[in-house]
């Protein structure tokens, strides 16, 4: 018999986070409280595959997501994707946690997902190997949980095998169960953000005044 995972589970958010909003840090904020979580790490891509290529370097992006977390200690960022040259898959991320030098196998792991996200979950690289690594948490809209009926077919199956309504299952295994939670809905996106620095607008209220204030600094997203 496995032997039951040692502390409370820690959840998983990777993300090309550009830049960091507040749809973000409150997914993450959320997930913490709703699933019982010891807290987050925070792993800003490389070099994500399946999104159009970053505005900003990698180590900008890592740079706001540090300002952006600085001030909750539930938070860290994990900066080795970013080090790395190879491009970001979540599977080889996920593996790297579980070395001996890193978390280790007894450490509950949760990977977190936006609703979006995880419907286009079989497409990611190795998607299959996720549920042997990690749990997976699927923040959705309140009133309107996941619904397998809009799943691809391989990706419901799994859900159904996987799924379950306690958070308190990820603390009984270090990986392999799906839950979801709803969480506040914020109208934000990284697109929307960018698009606004592009064309002179105000992007305040939508992210921390400190990423601003880099953002600003290093003239990022310049006006079109």
């Amino acid at each position: 018999m496995p032997e039951p995972p040692v502390g409370k589970p820690l959840g998983v958010f990777g993300g090309t986070f550009d830049p960091v909003h507040f749809g973000h840090l409150r997914l993450a904020e959320e997930a913490t409280f709703s699933l019982d979580l010891a807290g987050v790490r925070w792993i800003p891509a490389g070099q994500p595959l399946l999104r159009q290529a970053p505005q900003v370097s990698a180590r900008q992006r890592l740079a706001m997501v540090r300002l952006a977390t600085a001030e909750n200690p539930a938070f860290e960022v994990d900066h080795t994707e970013v080090d790395n040259a190879r491009a970001s898959y979540t599977v080889p991320t996920l593996e790297r946690l579980r070395q001996p030098d890193q978390l280790g196998q007894q450490r509950s792991l949760v990977l977190l997902l936006g609703a979006d996200a995880f419907t286009g979950l079989a497409s990611w690289h190795r998607w299959q190997s996720l549920l042997d690594l990690a749990h997976i948490a699927v923040a959705h809209r309140p009133g309107f949980p996941v619904d397998p009926g809009q799943l691809p077919a391989a990706l419901a199956s799994c859900y159904a095998e996987r799924h379950s309504s306690d958070p308190a299952a990820l603390g009984q295994s270090t990986a392999g169960r799906i839950v979801s939670f709803a969480m506040t809905q914020l109208a934000i996106s990284a697109t929307q953000i960018r698009e606004l620095l592009a064309s002179g607008c105000s992007p305040r209220y939508l992210l921390p005044d400190e990423v601003i204030a880099y953002i600003r600094d290093h003239h990022l997203y310049p006006e079109h």
